[in-house]
């Protein structure tokens, strides 16, 4: 570990630089990415929600990169009868820039598939029955193994691949599941209640694979499926013109997403598999991230979907991005309202065109009319402290050398862990180097951060930035009680039926 010393000076380095702008969502968001564009509120199921990356503090596992990418918002457990699958015409990536050109070097890709079976029973009376389908998605209990599916009616598997190169025209290899070398794995069913799935976090346990990826020396580690959702904020009141006290103080307790579930693409990769030329001014490496979905160009409505197999739409055509998250709530709180659709349909090299959201940016001059007197938007204009991480990270500590400017969630994964419960939720800004804006991990406050950073916390002058020193905070942080210390560090999601 380093010493407190060298940590508060790399604390205050990282700060005078960009942690201001650490990135175009991260110095100016409220909140996760749930709903953040017109577009995107019609199909949920390809709506990212958080997207993490840090050095997996694990204990044993530090040589490796955790990865998370969240996904369908606002999740009741109650959800029935179909709960929470993905899409299955849709595909789902992690990108990392290991370059610093802004462009994809791999990308893992987990694509959906359905798996059903006509679950019936036999009605009447006897010597006049008819063989009737339920209407339910499981007629018994269910696991603890992850091979109890009998009682299932509808589930879920999985291919992962990871492509070298270009997304769609890279040379494309299945990850195979150490197991039993098949190139399928299995997502567990949505947390249906207590009744049905009697120990959740066994059974969910056992979807937890050992997977190899070509050309990657060490066993990564993957899950998919539903977890309770980590992130915390009072999202009603911030979308109510921030009904709530700005400098309030921090309660655990209020958290509007406290009763919500997600489903998380959770993986866990040897570090030496995702470096590549990318370098910080010390020589250490330094790798980029984010996460994308896309669907089918073309989709026809079915006007007869039969139970035969011709279902209730066909799709075709080449795949199109549709949702895109780095760095939190860069679409929600920083995009205009008329390119958000724009925004998630972008990439990371052509991240030019939205830099007058960044250097102009208008939440500050929001917050201003709506906290007269408390709260003073920084009289800088362009917001070069924001420009600067936006465009190239944290110098000295993930801005790669000759980096092409492009917003993502950037990680230096030399720098030391922080073991969970010493973990500090302002990451930097609370002198621990190993949290946001270096990666993001689930604890990490990014709300309160992008608060205090965006009313000039890094502004040293206070004729030019009223409220440098200002505690902002949206009143919730995260729960630790409501995290695990191991992979996928996300907790077991909330049940339907509690008893």
């Amino acid at each position: 570990m380093k010493t407190l010393m060298t940590r508060s000076l790399l604390a205050r380095s990282v700060l005078a630089s960009v942690v201001v702008g650490a990135g175009l969502g991260s110095a100016i968001s409220l909140a996760s990415s749930h709903r953040e564009a017109p577009f995107i509120t019609e199909i949920p199921k390809v709506d990212g929600t958080d997207f993490y990356m840090f050095r997996s503090y694990e204990l044993g596992r530090e040589d490796t990169v955790t990865l998370i990418a969240n996904y369908l918002p606002l999740q009741d457990a109650y959800g029935g009868p179909n709960y929470f699958d993905l899409d299955g015409n849709a595909i789902y990536e992690i990108h990392v820039d290991n370059s610093g050109n802004a462009q994809e070097d791999l990308t893992f890709r987990f694509k959906m598939t359905d798996v059903k079976q006509d679950l019936t029973l036999e009605v009447g009376d006897a010597g006049a029955t008819e063989t009737v389908s339920v209407p339910l998605k499981n007629i018994g209990g269910i696991g603890p193994q992850a091979d109890g599916t009998g009682a299932v009616q509808m589930r879920q598997t999985y291919e992962l691949t990871v492509i070298r190169g270009d997304r769609r025209t890279g040379t494309a290899e299945p990850v195979m599941n150490a197991f039993d070398q098949s190139n399928t794995f299995i997502k567990p069913l949505d947390n249906i209640g207590n009744k049905s799935i009697a120990d959740y976090e066994g059974y969910a346990n056992d979807h937890i694979y050992d997977a190899i990826i070509p050309g990657c020396n060490g066993t990564a580690r993957v899950f998919v499926g539903q977890r309770k959702e980590a992130f915390a904020v009072n999202l009603g009141e911030i979308f109510d013109l921030v009904n709530t006290n700005p400098l309030g103080g921090r309660n655990a307790e209020a958290n509007d997403l406290a009763d919500k579930n997600v489903t998380s693409l959770a993986l866990e990769v040897p570090t030496t598999c995702l470096t590549g030329t990318a370098e910080n001014s010390n020589g250490q490496k330094v790798i980029g991230a984010w996460t994308t979905a896309s669907l089918r160009q073309a989709r026809v409505l079915n006007p007869q979907p039969m139970a035969s197999g011709t279902g209730a739409s066909i799709q075709g055509g080449a795949y199109t991005q549709v949702s895109r998250l780095g760095m939190p709530l860069v679409n929600e709180v920083v995009i205009g309202l008329k390119d958000k659709n724009a925004f998630n349909s972008s990439e990371p090299k052509d991240d030019g065109q939205f830099a007058t959201y960044v250097t102009h940016p208008t939440l500050p001059e929001l917050l201003e009319i709506l906290f007269a007197g408390t709260a003073v938007a920084p009289n800088l204009f362009p917001r070069t402290d924001l420009v600067t991480a936006f465009l190239t990270g944290v110098p000295g500590v993930n801005m790669p050398v000759n980096g092409v400017g492009s917003e993502m969630l950037r990680l230096n994964p030399e720098i030391d862990v922080t073991r969970d419960g010493f973990q500090n939720d302002l990451g930097v800004l609370g002198a621990d180097n190993a949290g946001f804006p270096n990666g993001r991990r689930p604890i990490d406050d990014v709300v309160d951060v992008s608060l205090r950073v965006a009313m000039g916390a890094l502004i040293a002058d206070p004729t030019v930035a009223p409220n440098n020193q200002a505690p902002f905070t949206d009143g919730v942080q995260v729960n630790p009680a409501d995290l695990q210390s191991s992979f996928p560090y996300l907790s077991t999601p909330l049940p339907g039926s509690p008893n």
